[in-house]
Order: C-alpha cells, then structure tokens, then sequence
C-alpha cells in the first residue's frame, strides 16, 4: 500500500483549492464594486454630477436651481453638528424646512444620518402644498438604498462626505451636492472620512 508523502509545513493541498478561494475572492471583490460603485435601477443611464458648496445657504438654492424633485440631507454637520442636542437637531430640520416652504418643483425631502439620534416630532408634510418630510436614522449609507427607491427623480444628494453621501448619490443617480464647510474643529471620524473621500471622488463623479 502507497502511502501519500506528507506536506512540508506551509505547503499548499494539490487540487484546486487554491484556485477556487481565489475565484471566490474575486467574485466578493466585484460584488463589493457593484455595490458601492455601481447605480442603481435606471440610474445606470445617468452621469451623475458633482458639485462642490462651500456655503450652506447656497445648497438648497442650487438644489432648486436644478428642478430638484427629491433632495436627501445629511443630517451632520448640515442640519445640526456632531455633538450637539436634540435642541439643535430639531430647530436645524425646521430652518431648512422653513427655507423650502411650499416650493412647486420638490415632493420629497429626506433627511438622512448613520447616527441613532431622531428629531421631537413626527414629519409628513411641511406645510399646505409642501413636500413630504422623511427622516432616516441608522441609514447606513450608503449601503441601504431600498428606502429612496419609490422617490421622484430628479434628485440631490446634500452632504458632506463623499465616502457616504457621494457613493449614495452615485448609486441613485442623483446630483451630489458637496458641502465643503471647515473641518478644522470636527471630530477625527469625519475629517478621516473626508480624506478618505478625497482620493476617491476623481473615480466616481463629473463636474459640472
């Protein structure tokens, strides 16, 4: 009887084991491409655009420059700053609110944050004629995209972090809008994120 010769220690198996894990590999590696990288749905037939905001009233006047039927907001630093209290997360969602007021062209305005924290009150519309008010926490952007998917397109993403915001807006096929404010006192996850976003914004968008 033959016995087989042992392997020497960190020998790979014969076979095609290794092949195989490197098949797999690269399946993950290109799911992983579609994921984050790829739009969504019809979006595949848009160039998404990306703009650079470095003021905030300018956001939502170039958002309705566009015709914008939906527009998503990141909820930090736009809307209320990282650490602050549920004072300033609901008195910022009611300024930018009370700044889109009954505009004709929007029917939707999202806001959106990875953070847990939540607003006072319960949104529907803003007001007679005015849009209908989404708020998303825990939106683990920009990986979900099931809760945008029945809004009205034309679209803007607003937000600061193209790591999140930018590859959501890719994803959806909307315009991202990037607000671009001073970093200077953030915390250290968002200017890593903004740095992060840096590298790779020449990969996913045009300007306009």
């Amino acid at each position: 009887m033959l016995l087989a010769r042992p392997r020497a220690a960190g020998q790979r198996p014969s076979g095609r084991a290794a092949p195989a894990r490197r098949d797999a590999g690269a399946r993950l590696a290109r799911r992983t491409e579609a994921c984050l990288l790829r739009p969504r749905w019809d979006a595949a037939l848009v160039r998404v655009a990306y703009e650079r905001i470095a003021e905030r009233p300018d956001l939502l006047r170039r958002a309705r420059e566009l015709a914008s039927r939906t527009i998503i907001v990141d909820v930090e630093p736009l809307v209320a700053y990282w650490d602050t209290g549920q004072e300033a997360l609901d008195a910022g969602i009611a300024e930018i609110l009370g700044e889109i007021g009954g505009d004709s062209h929007m029917s939707v305005v999202c806001f959106a944050t990875n953070s847990d924290r939540r607003p006072s009150a319960d949104y529907g519309t803003s007001g007679p004629g005015g849009p209908r008010v989404v708020y998303l926490a825990s939106a683990h952007k920009p990986f979900w995209t099931a809760p945008y998917r029945d809004f009205p397109r034309p679209g803007v993403v607003i937000g600061d972090q193209v790591a999140t915001d930018g590859i959501l807006a890719r994803r959806l096929g909307y315009t991202f809008l990037h607000y671009s404010p001073d970093l200077t006192h953030a915390p250290a996850g968002p200017r890593l994120m903004y740095d992060l976003g840096r590298r790779i914004e020449p990969l996913l968008f045009r300007h306009r």
